[in-house]
């Protein structure tokens, strides 16, 4: 069981604040609205909040206003609000009241502005493109023309959540590589820059023929320590250029099929892009979207250039008559499982419920792979900077015996 903070209004339209214990965000939902109260905003209390097995990474979101998270807290606002009766006009109002910043506010305020002067939901939400996303905007258009707005915002945030929950699964799961790695890189700095360049005035005071290795090593700390400036500008220059490269079209390609060739990541990248497509194409079918325009869109959020590639040529298939799995399995891209269920989904009149199972299916293998990744990850990288300084002190080692003839 979980506490929740929820702020509310009374049927005289006053706002309350209160707590609830529920085993969900929907239960507790349905706890306020037992005390007869409108449930304006509901979040897990900070006293209760869940600490995860490891660190979570949060990362800015630079191309957006606000983020994937914000988002999904303003649209299980929304439709919270719709639910209870409230106009959208009305819902709206309410969110830029209680608009936690003022870009957020801004925005709402602007959306409500359209949408009081008589703009449909949608136009007014496509004003904002670096918020509200074509999928987004997609649902909530079809959702007005079905009259069914409640329902396209609670399957907009039942997906906005799934993303924010792998996002952060991913993130999570590659702090501690990341904190190893930076470790471990900075041992191997140290080292080199300052405990190797000791020993190579022992060894010129010595004046003893020195061993390959420790050649090496010393040649390398000289080149680290003389030229770390050209060596910086290099390797920043290096990056940048592969950056350019991979942001042009032939070397976007190129990069992605690379990336779905690589053991391990691969699989786990062609399985998020499974579950992204399977899922978006169900809620997209479930808001009454016509296929080929939810093709058209899920195309547009894929992120594997490969795989959007080839789903654009499905798309062109889907026009000429055919169905969806032939096409799906033609292209390669899929896992067959996936294919197999998507088959099953369309043969039954069913493909919207079958899409939601391959996506429920693949969220639970791509919390696997990840698991089996960092698992692999985290001794291979203890092993790599293992052998590296191992290297630095076998090196130290052998010079020394070498000026002492001692055999060994």
């Amino acid at each position: 069981m979980m506490v929740y903070s929820y702020k509310a209004t009374d049927k005289s339209g006053k706002f309350v604040e209160g707590d609830v214990t529920a085993p969900d965000y929907n239960a507790a939902v349905q706890q306020i609205r037992q005390l007869n109260y409108f449930p304006v905003k509901v979040a897990e209390a900070k006293s209760s909040a869940r600490i995860s097995a490891g660190l979570k990474l949060s990362l800015p979101n630079w191309g957006s206003k606000v983020s994937t998270k914000d988002l999904m807290t303003l649209t299980q606002q929304l439709s919270t609000l719709v639910d209870s009766g409230l106009t959208l006009d009305e819902g709206l109002s309410t969110l830029v009241k209680l608009a936690e910043t003022e870009e957020i506010r801004s925005i709402l305020a602007d959306i409500r502005k359209q949408v009081h002067a008589g703009s449909s939901f949608a136009d007014a939400l496509e004003k904002h493109p670096d918020v509200f996303s074509n999928l987004y905007v997609n649902m909530i258009r079809a959702g007005e023309a079905g009259g069914i707005v409640s329902e396209a915002l609670d399957r907009l945030a039942i997906f906005l959540e799934k993303s924010v929950e792998l996002k952060a699964n991913i993130q999570s799961a590659m702090v501690y590589p990341a904190i190893l790695g930076l470790v471990g890189g900075s041992a191997v700095i140290i080292l080199i820059t300052f405990v190797v360049p000791q020993f190579s005035k022992l060894f010129e005071d010595m004046g003893a023929a020195l061993p390959l290795p420790t050649q090496i090593m010393l040649g390398l700390s000289s080149l680290i320590i003389n030229y770390w400036p050209l060596l910086i500008l290099g390797t920043l220059g290096s990056v940048g250029a592969f950056t350019f490269y991979i942001k042009t079209d032939k070397g976007r390609y190129w990069w992605d099929g690379l990336l779905l060739k690589l053991p391990l990541f691969g699989s786990l990248i062609q399985k998020v892009e499974v579950s992204r497509f399977s899922l978006t194409m169900a809620t997209l079918l479930k808001s009454g979207v016509p296929i080929l325009q939810a093709m058209k869109i899920v195309q547009s959020i894929l992120i594997n250039r490969v795989i959007s590639d080839a789903i654009g040529n499905i798309n062109q298939s889907l026009k000429r008559g055919k169905g969806l799995s032939g096409p799906l399995e033609e292209a390669g891209v899929f896992p067959p499982m996936a294919v197999h269920m998507i088959t099953v989904g369309e043969t039954s009149g069913a493909l919207d419920e079958m899409l939601t199972k391959v996506s429920q299916t693949y969220d639970k293998e791509v919390a696997q792979a990840i698991k089996q990744v960092i698992s692999l990850i985290e001794p291979f990288m203890i092993l790599f900077m293992a052998l590296i300084i191992g290297f630095i002190v076998v090196s130290m080692l052998l010079a020394i015996f070498s000026a002492n003839d001692i055999a060994f």
